[in-house]
């Protein structure tokens, strides 16, 4: 299976080397010489385009499928769109206006659309409240993700993560130092973010419809603290409630609509169809991490 991983970052490039492994052919598509460099020295073929430059994706050969992983950069809610969902519309268009098209599109969103449910349970099933104008824009790129590919005769799936850590991205000091704001944490390690893509692919599942990919216990960001403090023998990080965090007066709107959104997310589905997590929690996940900053004796 000749698959192109558009924006193949972070997760990109693991899935890209969880693809060759398994025997598929992936191609990654960045827009920076460094993202190329990056592709190549993970082993996998590499090629030139950026969504916001539909032409520019001509450069990409035919593929079986398409993952969609662009980002925005972490920017607003301006370039969000730019990218998420006009970018997305022109890598749909520009894929399935070809002689051999894809057979389907999986485009990699954000638990982030369903907004606050004060701490309970949420599914697939759920309805999407977006907080914030980024997460309502993100809303609107899984309609286009489901949507779009029908015009052109395939399939679009949407892969919703929860927060990404892994490699380079445990971010122990904001924990261990504090201080941390009362609410759940819904995390995935880096290598089930791209596991569970590179699953559903290969098995052909989830066609048309949205897998909440996250790990099996969401956790209390205070719980998770205390125990990452204790499993790193340094003492418990301060505590803020989050009317304490509210009161610091410094805050953008779009920061305190996150600090008041609660959620925890099942992985039910993606566990249903299969999916065996390498990391099933925090506590196997953060393990390698705790381990070297033990070593390091700090």
């Amino acid at each position: 299976m000749h698959v192109a991983i558009v924006g193949c970052g972070y997760v990109g490039l693991e899935l890209g080397r969880q693809l060759l492994e398994a025997g598929h052919e992936p191609i990654g598509v960045r827009r920076s010489a460094t993202g190329l460099e990056a592709i190549e020295a993970a082993g996998f073929e590499a090629a030139r385009a950026d969504v916001t430059e539909p032409e520019s994706l001509e450069t990409v050969p035919d593929v079986d499928a398409v993952v969609f992983a662009a980002s925005s950069g972490g920017r607003g809610a301006e370039k969000a769109r730019e990218v998420y969902v006009e970018g997305l519309e022109a890598t749909v268009e520009a894929f399935g206006t070809r002689e051999n098209p894809p057979e389907r599109l999986v485009y990699t969103s954000s638990t982030g659309v369903h907004g606050d449910h004060d701490g309970d349970w949420v599914d697939e099933g759920t309805p999407v409240e977006p907080a914030t104008e980024k997460t309502e824009v993100l809303a609107e790129a899984e309609r286009v993700a489901l949507e779009a590919p029908e015009e052109f005769g395939f399939d679009g799936t949407v892969a919703r993560y929860a927060g990404l850590y892994g490699p380079e991205r445990y971010r122990l000091d904001r924990y261990l130092e504090g201080p941390v704001t009362e609410g759940y944490l819904n995390m995935v390690h880096r290598d089930d973010a791209a596991g569970s893509v590179a699953y559903l692919l290969s098995e052909g599942l989830a066609r048309g419809g949205v897998v909440q990919v996250v790990d099996d216990e969401p956790v209390s960001k205070w719980s998770f603290a205390d125990w990452l403090a204790a499993e790193c023998d340094v003492d418990q990080p301060e505590k803020r409630t989050k009317a304490e965090r509210l009161a610091d007066g410094d805050l953008s709107e779009a920061t305190r609509r996150r600090i008041l959104t609660s959620k925890r997310c099942s992985n039910e589905k993606l566990r249903e169809l299969g999916y065996a997590f390498r990391y099933p929690t925090y506590r196997e996940g953060y393990r390698e991490a705790i381990e070297s900053y033990r070593e390091r004796g700090q």
